[in-house]
């Protein structure tokens, strides 16, 4: 933690999460495929990991790219996928389920929130939130199903991470205490400092990523370092 500000990185794969953990951040979202908007990791990325590294890992439980509709054979599926996750030694979920209305799904919201709490873990309900049409009636569905923590932009959409600031704000205040609101989805070096005044939730969530020369996205150290730099001078 820099500043009382709790710093949480989206990495996609196991030597980027070893390199990150070197530097002051509190939690990773541990991904695969980035280039697909973040899929579910390997189990052994995460046994590897957890011996490697004492950062906790919330650990993104998603099938495919796409929507947020999910069949029942996809949702069964990423119910066991994320008990193996929580058994592989995840510190928390990231999952998100719609209905057809763009509203949340209560139901599987619930039976995944109360999967992840029965392993003491967190229940956290990714950008998902953001497609649906009313984020105040979404985040009141998702105090319900005893959501920890939301991961948002604010509908605004990517990278202008900005325009959904003032919401994130409205909304962190008027929720403080029930669920907790992470600012993410465009947050980059020349406005990292805005998002955290602006919005005033304490936290945030970035990437700091890079195209590889293999084609695939990787953490940018030297971006990384740049934000975190941002951060301790506010």
């Amino acid at each position: 933690m820099i500043n009382n500000t709790l710093i949480e990185i989206c990495i996609g794969n196991i030597q980027d999460a070893i390199r990150a953990a070197s530097y002051p951040i509190d939690r990773i979202e541990l991904n695969s495929a980035l280039e697909l908007g973040g899929l579910s990791p390997s189990l052994e990325t995460i046994r590897s990991l957890k011996k490697m590294i004492d950062v906790p890992l919330c650990c993104m439980c998603r099938p495919r790219g796409g929507d947020f509709f999910y069949s029942e054979v996809e949702y069964e599926t990423m119910l066991k996928d994320a008990e193996e996750m929580l058994k592989a030694g995840a510190d928390g979920i990231v999952f998100g389920f719609l209905n057809k209305d763009k509203t949340i799904d209560l139901k599987r919201t619930g039976t995944m929130s109360d999967l992840v709490h029965s392993y003491h873990k967190e229940a956290v309900f990714h950008k998902a939130f953001d497609e649906t049409d009313d984020l105040d009636r979404s985040v009141r569905d998702l105090i319900f199903c005893r959501i920890d923590r939301i991961l948002t932009s604010g509908k605004a959409v990517y990278p202008d991470i900005l325009k959904g600031c003032e919401i994130l704000h409205d909304l962190n205040e008027k929720y403080r205490g029930q669920i907790s609101l992470l600012p993410g989805g465009g947050v980059r070096i020349e406005n990292i400092q805005d998002v955290l005044k602006i919005s005033g939730c304490g936290q945030v969530h970035m990437t700091s990523k890079k195209q590889s020369q293999g084609g695939y996205l990787e953490l940018d150290e030297t971006q990384l370092q740049e934000m975190l730099k941002k951060i301790e001078s506010m």
